[in-house]
């Protein structure tokens, strides 16, 4: 696995949607606390109530979590991941979107549309080296 990593989780939850669930599965799929994120209340063009979930993890943490991304994706997911990386990377940062829905329910699946926005962060100094080190960190040591 690659030495530095840092991962940024952010979540944008409906008034309709319970908080509680998504913090509930960020700790049972990723092992992530509830201390671990900030919580921001805002509004929404309708007034209505809008929380925001945010999380930074880095070292240590940061290979845990990925680790567990990787080790519950279906070696699909995976592939897909792979080939898309070009399209996924923008400034070193390799982009997930996975479907709150499904998330709450313990799985991961990716979609666009009102996500779990993922955002896998590695120093790549040589652009072309890109796709070697995002590959690297999808591979199960």
């Amino acid at each position: 696995m690659v030495d530095k990593l840092e991962v940024t989780i952010d979540v944008i939850i409906h008034a309709t949607e319970d908080i509680s669930k998504f913090l509930k599965s960020f700790e049972e799929i990723f092992e992530l606390k509830e201390g671990d994120f900030t919580v921001n209340q805002t509004t929404g063009h309708f007034e209505n109530p809008i929380t925001i979930l945010n999380a930074k993890i880095e070292k240590n943490q940061a290979q845990k979590f990925v680790k567990k991304l990787v080790e519950s994706l279906s070696n699909d997911q995976i592939k897909e991941l792979v080939e898309e990386i070009e399209e996924r990377t923008v400034d070193s940062r390799f982009h997930i979107r996975l479907d709150k829905q499904e998330f709450i329910k313990g799985n991961l699946m990716f979609k666009e549309k009102d996500a779990i926005k993922v955002k896998i962060h590695t120093p790549i100094y040589n652009k072309k080296d890109t796709v070697k080190i995002f590959s690297k960190i999808f591979q199960l040591d």
